[in-house]
């Protein structure tokens, strides 16, 4: 079987070597397509593949129309939007992620971003501290159980919601359970967000909701851009000037965010999963899931059911 692996952006070259080990140890062969320019190149490069690793390259009716061998289609990470998941389904394709492997990462980066955040940006001005503060995670899979682990740590009170986990499974991880999102919102001094961008997740994120946080309200964004309605958390930021939004995804609107210095930080690119540990681990997890797939038909993580 051919296993390309498709990425824009490459994975470190250890990753590589681990994807490759995995690869022919299982009597595969690897295929690389690095740092490509032109989506002409990617159907090319598909056309003779039964398998396909990317990250956050795009796939979609074209490509899988182009990849007539293809069988399975794993993203190294946790979302997978940027996959179209009717098509592949229609082609036949199993599309399946990398739950976990970036978790920690993400989670990292949340706490960077926050004591950058609670530190006015570091402009030499006083701040305030995370101890005693309660941190609202908005969806606790993963990442959001890795963000409560390392806000105990801060000595933050912490709270969950998530629509698909159990308040009892939530409480016996050492969290508050909110009732819904609201209350998440009403009772947290920052929401940290981690939903997938869904029908019912975008723009969920709007004036209403985050106008519901205590004087102070810090919102936090590792998840998608689609979730925040950009011009409704715009408009409440310039009523209410005690309102922080800090992200890795820089939004559409990231030039009038600008002019609420000091309120605001975007990175300017997305750069929860940016660190070798998690590139290692979502590449070679990518390589495994193939090789459970082709050999034993495993499809454990598969998210196009």
């Amino acid at each position: 079987m051919k296993v390309l692996v498709a990425t824009e952006k490459p994975f470190a070259a250890v990753a590589v070597e681990g994807i490759r080990k995995e690869t022919e140890a299982a009597g595969n062969e690897l295929v690389l397509l690095e740092k490509y320019t032109e989506k002409s190149q990617l159907l090319a490069a598909v056309a003779e593949a039964d398998a396909l690793i990317i990250r956050s390259d795009k796939v979609d009716a074209e490509v899988l129309e182009a990849g007539k061998n293809l069988k399975i289609v794993v993203r190294a990470g946790a979302g997978f939007d940027n996959v179209d998941l009717a098509a592949a389904t229609a082609h036949g394709v199993v599309v399946e992620n990398t739950p976990g492997q970036n978790s920690n990462a993400v989670a990292e980066l949340v706490f960077g971003m926050l004591v950058f955040g609670v530190r006015n940006f570091f402009n030499g001005k006083a701040g305030t501290e995370l101890m005693g503060k309660r941190l609202g995670i908005l969806a606790f899979g993963n990442v959001g159980r890795n963000v409560a682990r390392i806000a105990k740590g801060f000595g933050m009170e912490v709270s969950a919601y998530d629509a698909f986990c159990p308040a009892d499974v939530i409480e016996a991880a050492g969290v508050k359970a909110a009732k819904n999102q609201d209350e998440l919102f009403e009772t947290c001094d920052i929401v940290s967000l981690h939903i997938p961008a869904t029908p019912e997740t975008k723009k969920s994120i709007n004036y209403a909701l985050v106008g519901k946080m205590k004087k102070g309200g810090i919102v936090v964004n590792t998840a998608r851009k689609e979730v925040i309605d950009e011009e409704g958390l715009l408009k409440l930021m310039q009523e209410r000037e005690d309102i922080k939004y800090l992200t890795d995804i820089m939004p559409d609107a990231h030039a009038e965010f600008a002019k609420l210095e000091g309120r605001y930080f975007s990175t300017p690119k997305k750069m929860g999963a940016q660190t070798q540990e998690a590139n290692i681990n979502a590449g070679i997890a990518a390589a495994r899931q193939i090789t459970a797939f082709f050999k034993e038909g495993c499809t454990k993580f598969q998210v196009n059911k």
